[in-house]
């Protein structure tokens, strides 16, 4: 059975895990880039330097929210296109998503080194951290194409079929990171700059992996120059799908200046470390349902875009029971061993860890519901309906969350920054319920119309409604 059309025929909850197994080793081991550079410096270099590092993120997480913009919003398409059959149509994508990273990656690392000195300082940098974040946001900004083409025009891998190959294009990063970190750091003396070195290296080998999969026999689609003249259409369609995961990545970078500085008032610059420790794990439970993400967004627009809507709810359904539990999971973990997981990053600074401990409890309170919130908002980017998602998405990160932490901590001091977390979440988790009931009601009165296409037999409980 060929890739396309294993989307459409083999049964929901096989094809699901089968695509969920590569998507979280190579998302767990694309966590390790962050994660390992924060416990390399934090040891190595330290709790300064880790509050430097963190200072940086907001940088960053705009570079990714650009690559998610176009990765994420041609990926989306491309699935629809091949469950409507249009593979011609899905290769201009292909063409036009990599004209889109290269250029905005470009125009994005001559605006940072420019404005370098005065964002960090916006974000928080202070005296004693300003030159370890200068030292490590310079290197990776040169490096920002290939994060642009790598982890970008990934997503469109997996969006063709080939979850695998998505997965050893993440491996392959992330093994070359953990080799050249401890190298640049310990041996060579390179200190957050050799951080930041190692990174860039194992970005730029990702992007090469990706440029010779859509240039080789193994490609469903291939990359073409003739491809490269950007329509206008085209590129609308594109920014409009992928709007949703760029707002939300953006009002991320919002997000993480607001606390630092925020953070930095009422806690001072180790807390501000201790925040970088708190989204580093976060994350690393966050990832493991973005894995679910990519692995439920091909089968969710192929069988879209094929009016296949049974196939639909069947996967969403699965999806949202699987986040839920590794979102749980990771709710009792940080709950338990707090004090072992800062331990990790740093065991010196006393400072630290009293801090670290007390703020990843709170923040971390509402987790459970995590994971429902953000698999529901990439079902309405799945399906093409860019506005719902952006609006789910922004919800959560700016329209909640940036008004509490503002006022919470004036009263509650630190501890109102850590509590905006888990109030915003459970409360755009709940107003995301309603949302994504109504979109199940949708397609159920479209399947007792008979709209969707009769399903293929052997399909066993995809018929059955929720």
């Amino acid at each position: 059975m060929d890739h396309t059309k294993e989307l459409g025929q083999a049964p929901v909850g096989r094809l699901l895990w089968k695509y969920f197994i590569p998507a979280i080793i190579g998302v767990l081991a694309n966590t390790l880039y962050n994660l390992v550079d924060r416990v390399y410096i934090g040891r190595g270099v330290g709790a300064l330097a880790l509050s430097g590092l963190t200072v940086t993120f907001p940088i960053m997480i705009v570079a990714m929210a650009f690559g998610m913009l176009v990765g994420m919003g041609s990926a989306s398409l491309i699935s629809i296109r091949l469950g409507e059959g249009k593979r011609g149509e899905a290769e201009k994508i292909l063409g036009h998503a990599f004209v889109l990273l290269t250029g905005i990656s470009l125009a994005l690392t001559a605006l940072g080194l420019l404005l370098r000195d005065p964002i960090l300082s916006l974000f928080g940098a202070g005296p004693e951290t300003l030159g370890y974040a200068r030292d490590y946001i310079t290197i990776i900004l040169l490096g920002t194409v290939f994060q642009g083409i790598g982890f970008g025009l990934n997503n469109l891998i997996r969006a063709e079929g080939h979850a695998r190959i998505a997965m050893v294009t993440m491996i392959l990063g992330a093994l070359l990171n953990i080799i050249l970190d401890p190298l640049f750091i310990f041996v060579f003396k390179l200190g957050v700059g050799g951080a930041a070195l190692a990174t860039v290296i194992s970005m730029a080998v990702t992007s090469f992996w990706v440029l010779i999969h859509f240039t080789g026999r193994k490609s469903l689609l291939r990359l073409r120059s003739r491809n490269f003249r950007l329509e206008r259409r085209i590129v609308r369609e594109i920014l409009a799908i992928g709007m949703a995961p760029f707002a939300m990545q953006l009002a991320g970078s919002v997000i993480h200046a607001v606390f630092n500085i925020q953070l930095i008032r009422y806690g001072g610059d180790v807390a501000v470390g201790a925040m970088g420790i708190i989204n580093g794990v976060g994350m690393m439970v966050v990832f493991c349902v973005i894995a679910i993400n990519m692995a439920a967004q091909p089968i969710i627009g192929f069988n879209y875009g094929a009016r296949r809507f049974q196939r639909v709810k069947k996967t969403l359904k699965i999806a949202l029971i699987a986040a839920t539990a590794i979102t749980t999971a990771g709710f009792v973990a940080v709950q338990a061993f707090p004090a072992a997981i800062i331990g990790l990053f740093n065991r010196s600074d006393p400072r630290l860890l009293g801090i670290g401990v007390r703020g990843m409890r709170i923040i971390l309170a509402a987790f459970p519901v995590v994971g429902f919130q953000v698999v529901s908002s990439n079902f309405f980017q799945a399906i093409g309906k860019a506005r719902t998602a952006m609006l789910l998405n922004m919800l959560r990160q700016v329209i909640l969350l940036i008004p509490l932490v503002l006022l919470l901590p004036l009263v509650l001091k630190i501890d109102g920054v850590w509590l905006a977390g888990p109030l915003a979440d459970t409360t755009a988790a709940a107003i995301t319920a309603v949302a994504i009931r109504r979109e199940v009601n949708r397609l159920n009165r479209w399947h007792r119309q008979q709209i969707d296409v009769p399903e293929p037999e052997g399909l066993g409980p995809d018929s059955r409604h929720w």
